[in-house]
């Protein structure tokens, strides 16, 4: 009879071999792994580009902007709400979002008007979600109105800027 499924390992030697590969031979790829991709860095990117690239690609998502509850309302340009909410997708392309400027791309769409990009805007369309992501505490509808405006005057769209409204004043 033969001893097909006997002990792999039959000396103290080869235990102590064994563990010692099993700990080390991981290591030894990691680090190998590590040498690979950093040797595929772009030359002349020192420490302080690589970390301004970072902090502009998470700067859309993780700028917080304080307000002053009791102080009046300040509303944002077109630009401003285009920077916060709509320059992720639309700056790019993403998820086939018209670019900021191409006339081609936003031709068709220009041609629903104001109120139909406004209404798109706000509902959500295709892979936009609705208000661009934003929420109606930050960004009011007015605001958003002065974004389509702005996003649509960049491709030749000639609407006009959207009346602000009027704020209430408070009872004292």
């Amino acid at each position: 009879m033969s001893e097909e499924h006997g002990n792999l390992i039959k000396s103290p030697k080869q235990l102590a071999i064994v563990v010692f590969a099993s700990f080390f031979v991981p290591l030894i790829i990691i680090a190998l792994l590590m040498v690979y991709v950093g040797s595929g860095k772009t030359k002349g990117a020192d420490a302080a580009t690589a970390a301004e690239a970072a902090n502009n690609l998470i700067k859309p998502v993780a700028m917080l902007d304080f307000k002053d509850a009791s102080g009046p309302k300040v509303f944002k340009t077109g630009e401003e709400v285009y920077k916060q909410a709509c320059a992720s997708c639309h700056a790019s392309g993403a998820a086939g979002a018209p670019k900021f400027g191409d006339v081609g791309g936003w031709s068709a769409r220009l041609g629903r008007g104001y109120d139909g990009l406004l209404t798109a805007l706000i509902k959500g369309k295709g892979a936009m979600p609705a208000r661009g992501g934003a929420s109606p505490s930050d960004i009011s509808d007015y605001e958003l109105g002065r974004a389509v405006v702005y996003l649509a005057g960049s491709a030749g769209g000639k609407f006009p800027e959207p009346k602000a409204p009027e704020v209430k004043a408070e009872a004292k």
